[in-house]
């Protein structure tokens, strides 16, 4: 495994705080409606993915996620100004302006989406694993999933194909409590969703998803079975999102109470005590870090403002390949 050293630290402040910053303000113009549509948003959950990162190896393994899926490009490689843009629906996305929110894609650094339907990357991110089995690369595929897409009858079939041809897959599970308003305890008999790998005879375990360092250990063991052959393994990795599912839940199946008990072991604030109690750096460094991150969001959130829209007829030249396709009766 990577050590974890003072630079690691370092880098996960600075990248969490990033990361959340850069969806508070997303949060914002999403109220003032230049970004429309869905909005998920990852707060709290920083850690499972600083974490995964630290373990993974950034430009040979993929990624493939559900529709909270702004941050991770950013940690894979994306130009964070073409995230932002591609929320506002701008030429210079991600993927042109024509995905939105949801489906975030860059083949070019192996993030492969983004998906609006729930528990649809599941069967995805083992067909990506198969394909570089297939072609003898050691490439790894890292799956994540929402608590609510276990209940998916995709999972239970996937989980068996991987496992019987031992695919170079890594499925997380981002537990954080909630499939959208349905708590985890009205949803199955259980509420340890990591035995459901016992199932399939895979190795399988719980992992502490507020703290990158945990999430580290426990992925880079996974990652490190898959890549030697010894095929997928299952996670849940136990944390929580301060803001509701979307922008438009009201979130009424919780309490403010509960909300508050989170942020005490906020992912955030567990780097940084760290930082500070081993004297990696001064409060004022970190100080300096949090300004210079207000202005790469500001930067972020300039060029998506100033960014054309996509033209009209990109939206057929992405959906027909045939120019003069018969059955379309207005071209533009």
């Amino acid at each position: 495994m990577k050590k974890i050293t003072k630079e690691t630290y370092l880098n996960w402040y600075t990248n969490m705080l990033f990361w959340r910053k850069f969806e508070d303000k997303l949060a914002a113009v999403y109220i003032q409606q230049k970004v429309r549509g869905f909005l998920h948003l990852y707060n709290g959950q920083e850690a499972v993915l600083a974490g995964s990162l630290h373990a993974m190896e950034i430009g040979k393994d993929r990624m493939i996620t559900a529709y909270r899926n702004h941050v991770q490009p950013i940690g894979m490689g994306v130009d964070p100004k073409r995230v932002m843009a591609e929320l506002y629906g701008k030429a210079t996305g991600t993927s042109q302006g024509l995905g939105g929110s949801m489906h975030i894609f860059s083949k070019e650094y192996k993030f492969h989406g983004g998906h609006g339907i729930v528990g649809g990357q599941i069967p995805l991110g083992a067909g990506m694993a198969f394909g570089d089995k297939y072609f003898d690369r050691d490439n790894v595929t890292l799956c994540f999933m929402g608590d609510g897409a276990v209940r998916q009858g995709s999972l239970h079939e996937t989980l068996n194909l991987a496992t019987l041809w031992q695919l170079p897959v890594v499925f997380v599970v981002e537990n954080n409590g909630y499939a959208m308003g349905t708590s985890v305890a009205r949803t199955a008999s259980h509420q340890e969703i990591w035995k459901l790998g016992l199932g399939y005879d895979m190795p399988c375990e719980p992992c502490d998803g507020m703290n990158p360092s945990a999430v580290a250990k426990t992925m880079d063991k996974a990652i490190t079975l898959a890549r030697k052959g010894g095929g997928p393994s299952f996670i849940e990795m136990n944390t929580y999102r301060y803001r509701g599912h979307s922008m438009s839940d009201a979130q009424q199946y919780r309490t403010k109470d509960e909300v508050e008990e989170y942020r005490k072991i906020d992912p955030i604030t567990q780097v940084k005590d760290v930082i500070l109690s081993k004297k990696y750096t001064s409060q004022k460094h970190l100080d300096e870090i949090g300004l210079s991150i207000k202005e790469r969001v500001i930067e972020c959130e300039k060029f998506a403002e100033s960014s054309p829209y996509p033209d009209p007829s990109l939206m057929y030249d992405a959906v027909y390949e045939q120019e003069d396709y018969p059955f379309l009766k207005h071209k533009l």
